[in-house]
């Protein structure tokens, strides 16, 4: 718990900044020659798959036990953190206190943070006139995107930069830059959402309502059972540690020194592929392709028959497997017991319950599939549309604000501890043939 009852944020950074710098500085003179691990052809043919590369404080990702924030579980974080109401779901701004300091908030400590947020939360018209300068039938994430580039035009990091700030001060101009950044990232994500598919019809912020609930209010979703829907959706999809594609991506970006904006946006790009953040939008269109063609009441062997349709026709089951998980990822989980608690007779729930008895074991048969078991993708997507957000297309915009968390409180870290410009070997094909001729040899 807290050391401190002040209730400001970045006077608690001020304190941990040159205690964290001086814990690197020391670890790096004593064991910086300390290997850890062997590199394979295997893990440079296949993505860098495996490979310890990457320095991330904010979370860490354990196969078996899925991920942890600061060393907290997520049933940990549901526990410890703050909530709107009691036994309600974590505020997503406790889970961003809890990324920043390594310490669980009190709940006025969280409040005064969203204050602050709220505070922060105004977007100038030129980003919205940015995005209108968009056909509205272009994707979401492509319009998310060209919004937070607008957002860019704001960004105090350059101006400190450009005036000459020193180095072991980066992080304040960095903490600005992010903190304005996740406040305001709602605002555009709700415009992309009305603009596409409720006329343009614009909902505007709340400011008696936390991060999760006027997020949900300004989509146009004021149930009180969407608002914690959207409090554990943006909580579980802040961070995953640093190697997946866009946390790796925002952080390679930075690295260069570009400004939050531009390292978010990058890390935007990466979200919107099939492979990472689309998979959400990807999961719930296959639950309905099941539905049109065998009904909601579809049977456990009508269901194994299409899964292995699926599988036949080259495609996989969208929303299982996972590239480091090898259990049912705790996100899935905690996102089914809310779904138990508030929706049990949902039809497209109970289909996701019997896919989680069908597609595990025929993906074992399979023999191909190191992880059969669901992950996080599997679930959001019936709960948001049980609650009327039914346009799977934008679903990984949702995915976006709540990354935004995750990258930005690394980004102030790898600020504060001066982390280089990320520039790893790269070799050729033939020199890899003759690496291995010569080990041979």
């Amino acid at each position: 718990m807290q050391s401190s009852p002040d209730l400001d944020l970045q006077s608690h950074l001020r304190e941990l900044i040159p205690e964290q710098q001086d814990r690197l500085k020391k670890f790096k003179a004593e064991h910086g020659k300390v290997q850890l691990g062997n590199i394979t052809v295997d893990m440079v043919l296949g993505g860098m798959r495996g490979m310890t590369g990457l320095l991330w404080e904010t979370s860490l990702l354990d196969p078996d036990e899925g991920i942890r924030f600061r060393g907290l579980s997520i049933p940990e974080c549901q526990k410890l953190l703050p909530a709107a109401k009691p036994d309600g779901e974590p505020l997503p701004e406790g889970l961003l206190w809890l990324l920043l300091t390594g310490k669980v908030p009190s709940k006025e400590q969280v409040d005064a943070l969203s204050k602050e947020l709220q505070s922060r939360a105004v977007v100038p018209d030129y980003v919205y006139k940015a995005i209108d300068a968009l056909p509205v039938t272009s994707h979401p994430m492509t319009q998310f995107a060209t919004g937070v580039m607008g957002l860019q035009v704001q960004s105090e990091f350059p101006k400190a930069y450009e005036k000459g700030i020193h180095k072991s001060k980066y992080w304040e101009p960095t903490y600005e830059d992010s903190m304005n950044l996740v406040a305001r990232v709602p605002l555009v994500a709700s415009y992309v959402y009305r603009r596409i598919y409720k006329d343009g019809h614009i909902i505007p912020k709340d400011d008696s309502l936390d991060y999760g609930g006027n997020f949900s209010h300004m989509l146009g979703f004021d149930s009180p059972q969407m608002q914690e829907l959207m409090r554990l959706y943006v909580t579980i999809h802040t961070d995953h540690e640093g190697g997946n594609v866009s946390a790796h991506t925002g952080h390679l970006v930075a690295s260069a020194l570009s400004d939050p904006y531009l390292s978010f946006a990058a890390a935007l790009n990466g979200l919107a592929g099939p492979l990472h953040g689309l998979a959400n939008q990807e999961v719930l269109l296959w639950i309905k392709s099941v539905v049109d063609e065998c009904g909601e009441n579809i049977t456990k062997e009508q269901l194994k028959d299409y899964v292995w349709k699926t599988l036949n026709s080259g495609k996989v089951v969208p929303g299982f497997g996972h590239g480091v998980l090898r259990k049912t990822d705790p996100r899935y989980t905690c996102q089914r017991e809310f779904a138990l608690k508030h929706l049990p007779d949902d039809p497209l729930f109970q289909l996701v319950s019997k896919l989680y008895e069908v597609v595990p074991p025929i993906l074992t048969e399979l023999g191909k599939v190191k992880n059969p078991w669901p992950n996080v993708d599997a679930h959001s997507g019936v709960l948001l549309n049980y609650f009327g957000l039914t346009e799977a297309r934008y679903f990984t915009v949702l995915f976006g604000v709540s990354r935004s968390i995750g990258i930005c409180s690394q980004l102030i870290w790898d600020r504060a501890l001066g982390l280089p410009l990320e520039r790893p070997k790269s070799v050729t094909l033939k020199w890899l043939e003759d690496h291995c001729k010569k080990a041979a040899a």
